[in-house]
């Protein structure tokens, strides 16, 4: 789009063409009131009080598109008189219960009731009875409800859950006098909330989603609530602490909201997470995952000791990516400074897999993220189950689908009716396990620039192609001519008389056909469905950005580097911008930093891991650590964003660093080694205290720092193996996590209640002998565990799913690498 100029109150702003005059005014600092637009989402017209003025014509700012020289106004006598009979109708039968209410001191209405300056009620009507609705996580009280419908548009255009709607509220009408004395949009916006409350999609009073909080989050009044904190405080009394959520690789901005526990505890205590929902949507374990925080009350001096001799006696440090930065610096300069191997396994092959797609692609990095996936109208995802993998994933593709009328294509064994339930526009293939090669050589057949690509890949992809001739049905138009008898006038002798004339008519009729059609082996041999190019052909109608997103499937597949060898042709030969979906937290930024290794030697410390010595943030190990909770430090997010992350609660242990000062190793504080971070590998020599950690109003992410993509000698060798025909078949288990998992940290929320165990769909439960609750056996070629059947109706099909957010359960174990196995399931 290109850019044009605006007037707004004779001031003169640069837009986008074609964007909406609200958020051209937002982003320039210019305020226009309004309630029910959401920036991520399509608008709603709810509100109504964004009146302007655009070219002396009347129009909502969240609706109507910014033109070249436009000149608007945002105030004037007739604008001003709707938006406070607007407010003045909000405000009628709306509880008198402010010094109550959870949402007062935030309160949009208000705000916006104080800044129109109503200071009197012109309306009113008998209202009805509205009971509030518990409704699990969320508490909702109609009486509160000005039916904005952002929780509306949030659960449908940026999470896809669609799990909201306005129902009927059941008031009587308003009085007819209405329409003929009070301003127009005012009487529109009246008549439809009189009307109106929000209600379930499904009918009942169930509430059946991801349970991620966003529409809570948005509403600007006090009607939805988390159930958690109801009653718990003021929102004044809050300090709120600006971090990076530490959950998944999405690195979502948060701000943690925390106070004093009691009148008799002065314990900091974290009430809520809260977040710039105009820019960034969490999930569930994102919002309510927030009180994982290890309470130790004191430092373990003897414990110190003996974990200061563990590690003089080590010779191998293991962890996981639950880790900022700066520990991750920290334990490469002891591994180069003693020699230490360490191991994280997870780490090691997302760092192999950006390796081997380095050696094509000729960059250290992939070079696309989600802010580039969300602004592509066709989205392809292979290796990943978005809605756990990383749910802000998820919501790009659906944001993508909704906002930017896009599609997409979506490769995975296990079946899911979270995805399939995006859309009509999204098309999901099924595949076997281990048929990720297949996937990947299908997308770079369908989109790729054979000239362009190396010759022997092109010829190998034209080998699955024939030509094959089939008869169709052809419905066909012809002209048929007959003669009929008609009446007419003699011109000799003025008599009637019968004549023959000719008339023709068009008739259809079916022929048959015979045509030649590509025949594609590749969506045979994928399982992609007979419809599946005729779909493909209407959705990439409007296509013109494409993104591909892989996830973590691929990088412990037998094959990994030839499906990162594969990833990196696509992006160079097609028109997909790529994003890599890191396993955790901070995998990105373990892999930039560490020198990992392949195996352990004989004497491990182990970091949130087991080993011979445990240093711990859970509390259950040798010496406690403090949790992300508790660390100030960075993270490196999917989007390669370097962000920065505070301390919300103390912790009044040791850590790392104290560790590291004892062994020789010299930093008054771990962030002290942000600005050391590795410029080689694209992170900036930044001091911690200088990073922000904001939105700008249009949008624009001013957090940390994103990395540079440092440019690496390619091996010049472009060529990929042929793929395996190899495929998984019987009883397959999956490593995955529920909706709102994530690892022992999110299990130990108190607000995250999920259970730990054999996860099986209602439709494969409804097939087998198991039930909910039976404790069963799963055994594969590399171990087995027993654990009792979950029912999930978050996924479908024949796929049982085993979670790892309970290290207790042990299900890694059963794998080997890969996240599919084949296994035996028996009852106990």
């Amino acid at each position: 789009m290109s850019k044009i100029s605006i007037n707004i109150d004779g001031r003169e702003i640069q837009t986008q063409e074609g964007e909406y005059i609200l958020n051209a005014a937002r982003a320039n600092d210019i305020f226009i009131p309004a309630i029910c637009y959401l920036t991520r989402c399509s608008p709603t017209l709810a509100c109504r009080i964004c009146l302007v003025e655009a070219d002396g014509k009347q129009v909502y700012a969240c609706n109507a598109k910014a033109k070249d020289g436009m000149n608007i106004t945002t105030t004037t006598e007739n604008i001003e008189k709707e938006r406070r009979a607007i407010m003045e109708v909000y405000d009628v039968n709306h509880p008198l219960q402010c010094g109550v209410c959870d949402q007062s001191g935030e309160c949009e209405l208000q705000n916006y009731t104080l800044e129109i300056e109503v200071d009197s009620q012109s309306y009113a009507i008998k209202d009805v009875d509205r009971s509030a609705h518990d409704w699990g996580h969320l508490h909702y009280d109609p009486g509160l409800c000005i039916v904005c419908e952002r929780c509306v548009t949030a659960c449908k255009d940026m999470i896809g859950d669609n799990s909201l709607k306005t129902i009927a509220r059941g008031a009587e009408g308003i009085d007819a006098e209405f329409k003929e004395t009070m301003p127009k949009d005012a009487y529109a916006m009246w008549n439809k909330l009189n009307k109106s409350v929000i209600g379930l999609t499904d009918g009942t009073d169930h509430l059946d989603c991801t349970s991620c909080g966003e529409c809570a989050a948005v509403c600007p009044v006090g009607a939805l609530v988390d159930t958690h904190f109801m009653y718990k405080s003021n929102a004044w009394e809050l300090n709120q602490v600006p971090a990076t959520c530490g959950h998944c690789s999405a690195g979502c901005q948060i701000s943690y909201d925390v106070k004093h526990t009691s009148l008799h505890d002065d314990t900091e205590k974290i009430y809520r997470v809260m977040n710039e929902w105009n820019y960034v949507s969490l999930c569930g374990a994102g919002r309510y995952g927030f009180d994982y925080q290890n309470t130790t009350t004191a430092k373990d001096e003897v414990a110190f000791a003996n974990a200061v001799e563990a590690f003089k006696k080590a010779d191998t440090i293991a962890f996981t990516s639950t880790i900022t930065n700066e520990e991750a610096y920290l334990l490469q300069a002891m591994k180069e400074k003693f020699g230490y191997k360490l191991v994280n396994n997870e780490a090691k092959s997302f760092q192999t897999f950006l390796k081997d797609y380095s050696e094509v692609s000729g960059k250290s990095l992939y070079g696309g993220d989600l802010k580039v996936t969300m602004d592509s109208n066709f989205i392809v995802s292979v290796g990943s189950a978005l809605k756990t993998d990383n749910p802000n994933a998820r919501y790009a593709l659906n944001n993508s689908m909704t906002v930017n009328k896009g599609a997409g294509l979506y490769f995975h064994p296990l079946k899911d009716p979270v995805i399939e339930g995006l859309g009509k526009s999204i098309m999901t293939v099924e595949h076997a396990p281990l048929q990720e090669e297949i996937a990947l050589y299908l997308v770079l057949d369908l989109f790729g620039d054979k000239a362009a690509m190396p010759s022997d890949v092109s010829e190998y992809l034209a080998s699955f192609h024939s030509e094959k001739t089939i008869t169709v049905e052809e419905t066909v138009k012809e002209k048929v001519i007959e003669l009929v008898k008609e009446m007419k006038v003699n011109e000799e002798t003025g008599e009637e008389e019968e004549v023959e004339v000719e008339k023709s008519t068009m008739v259809s009729k079916k022929v048959a056909k015979d045509v030649t059609v590509d025949e594609n082996k590749l969506l045979e041999l994928i399982g992609a469905g007979d419809k599946f190019m005729e779909d493909l052909e209407k959705n990439l109608k409007k296509a013109e950005t494409f993104a591909l997103m892989v996830g973590p499937d691929l990088y412990n597949h037998p094959n990994s580097k030839n499906l990162a060898r594969l990833v990196a042709l696509i992006e160079k030969y097609s028109k997909f911008e790529v994003t890599m979906i890191p396993t955790l937290t901070n995998t990105l930024g373990v892999s930039l930093i560490c020198d990992l290794d392949d195996t352990a030697g004989s004497y491990t410390v182990g970091y949130n891991t087991n080993g011979d010595f445990t240093l711990s943030a859970l509390g259950d190990g040798d010496l406690d650590m403090p949790a992300m909770n508790q660390q100030e430090g960075t993270l490196t997010s999917i989007n390669k964003r370097v962000n920065p992350t505070n301390a919300a609660v103390s912790y009044k242990g040791y850590e790392l660093n104290d560790i590291a000062n004892a062994l020789g190793l010299e930093a008054e504080n771990v962030i002290d080694y942000t600005v050391k971070l590795p410029v080689a590998k694209g992170f900036k020599a930044e001091q911690f205290d200088n990073l922000p950690n904001h939105y700008e109003n249009d949008g624009t992410e001013v957090r940390g720092y994103v990395l540079e993509n440092v440019a690496v000698t390619s091996s010049g060798d472009e060529s990929v193996a042929k793929f395996s025909e190899d495929k998984l078949e019987g009883s397959i288990i999956y490593l995955a996590n529920p909706v709102r998992q994530f690892n022992d940290f999110t299990n130990k929320a108190t607000e995250l209640d999920e259970v730990s165990g054999v996860y099986m769909s209602e439709e494969f439960l409804s097939n087998s002998d198991f039930n909910e609750g039976d404790t069963v056996r799963v055994k594969t070629d590399k171990g087995e565990l027993t654990a009792a059947v979950v029912s999930d109706n978050k996924i479908a099909g024949s796929i049982v799913v085993l979670p790892t957010f309970d290290s207790k359960l042990n299900s890694e174990a059963l794998f080997d690498g890969y996240r599919f196995n084949v296994a035996s399931i028996e009852r106990v």
